[in-house]
Protein backbone atom coordinates (compact mmCIF):
# COMPACT_ATOMS: atom_id res chain seq x y z
CA UNK A 1 0.00 0.00 0.00
CA UNK A 2 1.09 3.56 -0.74
CA UNK A 3 1.74 5.65 1.76
CA UNK A 4 1.80 10.01 1.64
CA UNK A 5 4.34 9.95 4.39
CA UNK A 6 8.02 8.95 3.60
CA UNK A 7 8.74 7.36 7.15
CA UNK A 8 11.94 6.44 8.31
CA UNK A 9 12.96 2.63 9.27
CA UNK A 10 14.06 1.57 12.29
CA UNK A 11 17.50 2.01 11.73
CA UNK A 12 17.11 5.54 10.63
CA UNK A 13 15.44 5.99 14.09
CA UNK A 14 18.08 4.14 16.31
CA UNK A 15 20.19 6.71 18.44
CA UNK A 16 23.11 5.16 20.60
CA UNK A 17 23.34 6.77 24.02
CA UNK A 18 26.37 6.05 26.38
CA UNK A 19 24.58 3.95 29.82
CA UNK A 20 25.44 4.54 33.68
CA UNK A 21 27.47 1.59 32.74
CA UNK A 22 30.64 1.31 30.03
CA UNK A 23 28.44 -0.72 27.53
CA UNK A 24 26.02 1.32 25.08
CA UNK A 25 22.14 1.39 25.16
CA UNK A 26 20.47 1.70 21.82
CA UNK A 27 17.48 3.53 21.75
CA UNK A 28 14.39 3.24 19.01
CA UNK A 29 11.87 5.79 20.38
CA UNK A 30 10.90 7.97 17.54
CA UNK A 31 9.03 9.90 20.28
CA UNK A 32 11.75 11.06 22.27
CA UNK A 33 13.74 12.51 18.99
CA UNK A 34 13.33 15.53 17.75
CA UNK A 35 12.35 16.45 14.10
CA UNK A 36 15.10 17.29 11.97
CA UNK A 37 14.60 21.05 11.31
CA UNK A 38 14.83 22.42 7.54
CA UNK A 39 18.47 23.34 7.75
CA UNK A 40 19.19 19.59 9.23
CA UNK A 41 17.37 18.46 6.01
CA UNK A 42 19.16 20.83 3.81
CA UNK A 43 17.08 23.93 3.26
CA UNK A 44 18.22 27.18 4.16
CA UNK A 45 14.63 27.96 4.89
CA UNK A 46 10.60 27.41 3.96
CA UNK A 47 11.12 29.06 0.90
CA UNK A 48 13.72 27.00 -0.20
CA UNK A 49 11.57 24.04 0.04
CA UNK A 50 8.74 25.53 -1.16
CA UNK A 51 11.11 26.38 -4.33
CA UNK A 52 12.41 23.06 -4.62
CA UNK A 53 8.90 21.43 -4.66
CA UNK A 54 8.19 23.31 -7.57
CA UNK A 55 11.05 22.88 -9.31
CA UNK A 56 10.31 19.26 -9.39
CA UNK A 57 6.35 20.16 -10.17
CA UNK A 58 7.09 22.72 -13.06
CA UNK A 59 8.67 19.80 -15.32
CA UNK A 60 5.35 17.52 -15.38
CA UNK A 61 3.71 17.11 -18.49
CA UNK A 62 0.15 17.49 -18.91
CA UNK A 63 -1.74 14.29 -19.77
CA UNK A 64 -3.21 15.51 -23.08
CA UNK A 65 -0.99 17.97 -24.48
CA UNK A 66 2.64 18.78 -25.38
CA UNK A 67 2.95 20.88 -22.27
CA UNK A 68 4.32 21.07 -19.02
CA UNK A 69 1.89 22.30 -16.31
CA UNK A 70 4.28 25.33 -15.67
CA UNK A 71 3.67 25.96 -19.55
CA UNK A 72 -0.09 26.02 -18.87
CA UNK A 73 -0.46 27.65 -15.51
CA UNK A 74 -1.91 24.95 -14.07
CA UNK A 75 0.84 25.02 -11.39
CA UNK A 76 2.80 28.11 -10.00
CA UNK A 77 5.01 28.55 -7.03
CA UNK A 78 2.80 31.12 -5.27
CA UNK A 79 0.56 27.64 -5.39
CA UNK A 80 3.29 25.59 -2.64
CA UNK A 81 2.74 26.66 0.82
CA UNK A 82 5.22 25.42 3.58
CA UNK A 83 2.90 24.95 6.62
CA UNK A 84 3.60 24.68 10.22
CA UNK A 85 4.58 20.96 11.65
CA UNK A 86 1.78 18.39 12.72
CA UNK A 87 1.99 17.61 16.47
CA UNK A 88 4.32 14.77 15.61
CA UNK A 89 6.83 17.06 14.30
CA UNK A 90 5.96 16.22 10.09
CA UNK A 91 6.11 18.91 8.20
CA UNK A 92 2.80 20.06 6.19
CA UNK A 93 2.82 21.36 2.34
CA UNK A 94 -0.19 22.49 0.81
CA UNK A 95 -0.18 22.51 -2.79
CA UNK A 96 -3.07 24.13 -4.80
CA UNK A 97 -3.16 23.67 -8.50
CA UNK A 98 -5.39 25.46 -11.23
CA UNK A 99 -7.03 23.19 -14.03
CA UNK A 100 -7.01 24.93 -17.69
CA UNK A 101 -10.73 24.99 -17.41
CA UNK A 102 -13.36 24.39 -15.05
CA UNK A 103 -14.68 20.95 -15.88
CA UNK A 104 -11.45 19.60 -17.05
CA UNK A 105 -11.69 16.34 -16.74
CA UNK A 106 -7.67 15.19 -16.39
CA UNK A 107 -7.92 17.11 -12.79
CA UNK A 108 -7.82 13.76 -10.66
CA UNK A 109 -5.21 12.66 -12.62
CA UNK A 110 -3.19 16.10 -12.47
CA UNK A 111 -3.48 16.05 -8.99
CA UNK A 112 -2.39 12.38 -8.22
CA UNK A 113 0.99 13.02 -10.90
CA UNK A 114 1.91 16.20 -8.53
CA UNK A 115 1.23 13.81 -5.59
CA UNK A 116 3.51 11.32 -6.97
CA UNK A 117 6.12 13.50 -7.85
CA UNK A 118 6.48 15.21 -5.16
CA UNK A 119 6.85 11.82 -3.03
CA UNK A 120 9.34 10.66 -5.02
CA UNK A 121 11.47 13.07 -4.69
CA UNK A 122 11.19 14.28 -1.20
CA UNK A 123 12.83 11.90 0.93
CA UNK A 124 12.20 12.92 4.60
CA UNK A 125 8.69 13.08 6.17
CA UNK A 126 6.13 15.12 4.57
CA UNK A 127 2.19 15.72 4.62
CA UNK A 128 0.71 16.43 1.69
CA UNK A 129 -2.19 18.57 1.24
CA UNK A 130 -2.77 18.67 -2.63
CA UNK A 131 -5.89 20.69 -3.90
CA UNK A 132 -7.38 22.66 -6.60
CA UNK A 133 -7.67 26.14 -6.55
CA UNK A 134 -10.71 27.21 -5.00
CA UNK A 135 -13.97 27.83 -7.26
CA UNK A 136 -11.24 26.39 -10.24
CA UNK A 137 -13.31 23.52 -11.15
CA UNK A 138 -16.77 22.59 -11.12
CA UNK A 139 -16.42 19.55 -9.43
CA UNK A 140 -13.54 20.48 -6.98
CA UNK A 141 -14.45 19.40 -3.64
CA UNK A 142 -14.86 15.82 -4.81
CA UNK A 143 -11.50 15.38 -6.65
CA UNK A 144 -9.98 17.31 -3.83
CA UNK A 145 -11.27 14.10 -1.50
CA UNK A 146 -9.74 11.95 -4.23
CA UNK A 147 -6.31 13.00 -4.87
CA UNK A 148 -5.84 13.26 -0.77
CA UNK A 149 -7.49 9.99 0.14
CA UNK A 150 -4.49 7.34 1.06
CA UNK A 151 -6.52 4.18 -0.25
CA UNK A 152 -8.08 5.71 -3.11
CA UNK A 153 -4.12 6.97 -4.39
CA UNK A 154 -3.26 3.02 -3.89
CA UNK A 155 -5.90 1.93 -5.55
CA UNK A 156 -5.25 4.27 -8.46
CA UNK A 157 -1.57 3.44 -8.48
CA UNK A 158 -2.61 -0.27 -8.47
CA UNK A 159 -3.82 0.03 -11.86
CA UNK A 160 -1.18 -0.60 -14.69
CA UNK A 161 -2.88 1.63 -17.35
CA UNK A 162 -3.32 4.64 -14.97
CA UNK A 163 0.24 3.86 -12.97
CA UNK A 164 1.96 4.03 -16.61
CA UNK A 165 0.18 7.23 -17.83
CA UNK A 166 0.72 8.89 -14.58
CA UNK A 167 4.63 7.53 -15.17
CA UNK A 168 4.77 9.42 -18.35
CA UNK A 169 3.80 12.47 -16.66
CA UNK A 170 6.21 12.52 -14.49
CA UNK A 171 9.64 11.08 -15.80
CA UNK A 172 12.21 12.97 -16.58
CA UNK A 173 13.23 14.66 -20.10
CA UNK A 174 16.75 12.84 -20.78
Amino acid sequence: MLSFFRKKTSEDLTTVLPSKATSSHVRSNAAELPAPTLQELGYRNANDLRETIYDFLRTIRDPEKPNTLEDLGVVYEDGIFVNETTPGNVGVVRVEFNPTVPHCSLATLIGLCIRMKIERNINHSLKLDIYIKKGAHTTEDEINKQINDKERIAAAMENPNLKQLVENCIKEEE
